[in-house]
């Protein structure tokens, strides 16, 4: 992950929740953790993280990601097992499911 996808991976662990962050930052972001980004009808994106299936909605016609998005996306890490990062940049994560 480069300096960018971790601000933006702090950013969506951020209290309280952001509703500035642009979707195509959290999109870069998932694919640089490992992610499988795959169009889907629509605005409609589907994501395949660690086992972990999410589908999104591609904001529009605004570009900055909702606070209840950004809630969806930090639940979806959770569930991935990302839970943060730490100070030599590298992803945190969880045992734990």
């Amino acid at each position: 992950m480069n300096k960018k996808h971790r601000r933006t991976l702090a950013a969506v662990f951020a209290e309280p929740v952001r509703s500035n962050i642009a979707w195509r930052d959290i999109e870069s972001m998932l694919v640089a953790a490992g992610a499988i980004v795959e169009e889907r009808a629509g605005s409609r994106v589907g994501v395949l993280l660690n086992g972990v299936v999410a589908i999104f909605h591609r904001p529009h016609p605004e570009k900055e990601t909702d606070k209840g998005a950004v809630r969806s996306v930090r639940s979806f890490l959770i569930a991935a097992n990302i839970v943060a990062i730490n100070e030599n940049g590298s992803i945190i994560i969880s045992e734990e499911r």
